[in-house]
């Protein structure tokens, strides 16, 4: 029974979801219907807002690099993300994102000083630096940070009321996270039905 409620609670999300994303007067964007959703190049989705035929587009904080050089990023300029709100007005504060994981496989001395080392304000501060990264460390430096969307990233990851989650995708087995959950959602915006879409996905599951 737990598994059936778990199955329609995800078939009913994606349905709602679907309410959305599979809805050709929602895409105004100059690149096509819905199924533009599946062959337009990541780097390419949001350009449309720049020439206003676009008004939002949905990604991940590093999108900040793909902008044309000369786009003003910032609550003034041309463009600039914000917290996609709930839709059913709760008060958690769910923030969708991935992360990178560094493992020590020694105890040497030298290893374990560069492992704590990573996990200081001070390294936070130096890869800030660098550009294209956030980190959750509450005591990095802000000012470090080179975008405004790198700032507001940080601010979201180090609000104490926020619940961080790891893209589903990604935490998935490589047969079924890159493999038929990415076809089966490409299938899904083309009309396959909800239900054989997950099915199959589910399927398609390793053994074990």
């Amino acid at each position: 029974m737990t598994s059936c409620r778990r199955g329609s609670a995800i078939a009913a999300s994606l349905d709602r979801a679907g309410a959305i994303l599979r809805d050709p007067r929602y895409f105004k964007g100059g690149y096509g219907g819905v199924r533009s959703i599946a062959t337009v190049a990541m780097s390419e989705g949001g350009l449309p807002i720049l020439q206003n035929t676009c008004a939002m587009h949905r990604q991940a904080s590093f999108y900040a690099n793909e902008w044309p050089d000369g786009t003003r990023i910032g609550p003034d300029g041309d463009v600039f993300a914000f917290y996609l709100p709930s839709m059913d007005g709760t008060r958690a504060r769910p923030v969708l994102g991935a992360g990178e994981f560094t493992g020590a496989f020694t105890d040497r001395p030298e290893v374990q000083a560069v492992a704590s080392y990573l996990s200081t304000p001070g390294w936070a501060d130096h890869r800030a630096r660098l550009g294209g990264a956030v980190s959750a460390n509450r005591a990095i430096d802000r000012e470090a940070l080179r975008s405004p969307v790198e700032k507001l990233s940080a601010q979201l990851l180090t609000d104490p009321g926020t619940v961080f989650r790891f893209d589903a995708s990604d935490m998935r087995p490589a047969a079924v996270g890159t493999g038929t959950f990415w076809t089966g959602m490409i299938d899904w915006l083309d009309g396959k039905p909800t239900k054989d879409v997950l099915d199959g996905i589910e399927k398609s599951w390793p053994a074990g």
